[in-house]
């Protein structure tokens, strides 16, 4: 993997993306198709495998989307009227070519792919079982951890096996599997990941997001539900509920940064509710200031609902240049400072003068807020006030976004008044987790039983994380990747 701008590391990160259709000719291209649409979900690596009868046909490559399944000779090996696709961004294993997901095995009932959103919180555990039992694994992604558990199932069928393989898995998995005939989508029990279904014609199509549907114009039938399995065959679709029911907890910060604006997850529209988080943060943490102007592309919409709320005009303060690669690597330490630039730049036209009220979604480390702030200055700005649409973010999440460990979280470290220091801000406010649960349409956080996962913001985490109890780490990568050492 190469060496990631400043900029990206002090950003969380999704894991991956994942699509499936079931029943439409040339299902590869229209995978490829929707996992342009979920890139953001995922920019390290991208697979597609694909069934015809009998045969599976696989390509997975490191890069992106575009620059990976953009030939007519790739796409048209990829045969079959069913195929499933995944975008990676590693939170456990290394970015290797072997991490890339589809995982594919060989089993006595035929191949099977697996194509996994999320992270397992006890796979160095069970991996550490299962080498003992003799198996042999080619990767160091957790998913593999399914894979042989499926192998050792002594259930008959299919989904069979793979409930029976899920039974035994602790965390967050969203996972769209493929085998001879049928398609299967399935969520874990607290449905922390998301997972749709959409129709295209006679078709079925699974996606983490309802923008991946849009792209090939199938229609958002609903949500897999949180601990539901759908198997999609000839015969059509089946849903099971094959785990014990547990309260849902869906990732809180799909609202806040991960998904797409344009998608809809669990029936919230999410550029309408990241509106409605901007407004609540202009309620709850007023400014004295002349013009919002939002961090691109991810603060735009909370900015907007700022600035409607408190009567502020909005303006493109920071402009975003949209052509940076992701592996660029800064030549030297002398000119380091500059970076921040190649991603964004001050607009002086706006800025000069002015008292600027600074929305973002989040701060991590804090590097990127510190060298946003001083931009802003440059350009001329009287003043600056950070405004973040969401609270702060004091803990490691375990559950398939890459988050630094806590003693890199700004938030974990600091108050708000300290952190206001470390970045030159004029003033800093983050909007409380009574109001996020506001905005996106809660009355209140129950005390005992969240609607959702918030343990980046609270610390409360509603899903063992036996690994990480067992080596006492905060960090994923690191984790997991203890077990090539094994």
């Amino acid at each position: 993997m190469g060496e990631r701008p400043f900029a990206e590391e002090d950003s969380l990160h999704e894991e991956c993306g994942v699509f499936g259709v079931y029943g439409a000719p040339e299902a590869a291209a229209r995978v490829a198709l929707g996992l342009h649409a979920l890139q953001h979900r995922g920019q390290e690596a991208a697979g597609i495998v694909s069934f015809e009868g009998n045969q599976c046909y696989a390509h997975r490559a490191i890069g992106l989307v575009g620059d990976n399944f953009n030939s007519a000779d790739i796409i048209g090996r990829l045969k079959g009227d069913m195929a499933i696709g995944h975008n990676r961004y590693s939170t456990t294993g290394d970015a290797g070519l072997r991490n890339v997901q589809p995982l594919f095995g060989d089993f006595s009932f035929g191949g099977l792919a697996v194509a996994h959103n999320g992270n397992l919180t006890n796979a160095m555990t069970l991996r550490k079982e299962l080498i003992a039992r003799g198996c042999l694994f080619q990767s160091t992604s957790d998913t593999e951890t399914i894979i042989h558990l499926i192998a050792l199932s002594r259930e008959q069928t299919v989904e069979k096996r793979l409930i029976d393989a899920l039974k035994q898995v602790e965390g967050a998995y969203s996972l769209v599997v493929m085998a001879r005939g049928q398609m299967i989508g399935v969520r874990d029990p607290f449905g922390v990941r998301p997972l749709v279904l959409g129709r295209l014609n006679d078709a079925y199509v699974l996606a983490s997001e309802t923008c991946g549907l849009d792209i090939i114009g199938a229609e958002y039938v609903r949500d897999v539900a949180a601990g539901e399995m759908v198997v999609i065959s000839a015969e059509g679709m089946r849903s099971l509920h094959p785990f014990s029911p547990v309260p849902p907890r869906f990732c809180i910060f799909e609202y806040v940064y991960f998904a797409r604006p344009d998608s809809v997850c669990e029936n919230r529209n999410v550029y309408e509710t990241r509106q409605a988080i901007g407004a609540e943060l202009a309620h709850e943490a007023p400014a004295p200031g002349d013009v919002v102007v939002p961090v691109p592309d991810s603060g735009i919409p909370a900015a907007l609902g700022y600035a409607k709320a408190s009567g502020i005009p909005f303006d493109l303060g920071i402009i975003r240049n949209h052509y940076v690669g992701r592996t660029f690597i800064e030549p030297s330490d002398q000119v380091r400072h500059l970076g921040v630039k190649l991603k964004h730049n001050g607009n002086r036209a706006v800025l000069a003068g002015k008292r600027v009220v600074l929305v973002d979604d989040s701060i991590v480390r804090g590097t990127t807020s510190k060298k946003i702030v001083a931009m802003v200055r440059e350009a001329g700005a009287a003043e600056v006030h950070m405004r973040i649409a969401s609270p702060p973010t004091t803990h490691s999440c375990f559950y398939g976004v890459d988050t630094p460990t806590r003693d890199q979280l700004l938030a974990a470290q600091n108050d708000v008044a300290a952190m206001a220091k470390l970045i030159d801000a004029d003033s800093l406010a983050f909007l409380s987790i009574g109001g996020l649960y506001r905005a996106v349409g809660e009355a209140r956080r129950v005390a005992n039983q969240p609607q959702f996962c918030d343990a980046c913001f609270t610390g409360e985490y509603p899903i063992a994380l036996t690994d990480a109890e067992n080596t006492m780490t905060g960090s994923q990568k690191d984790l997991f990747l203890r077990v090539a050492e094994v």
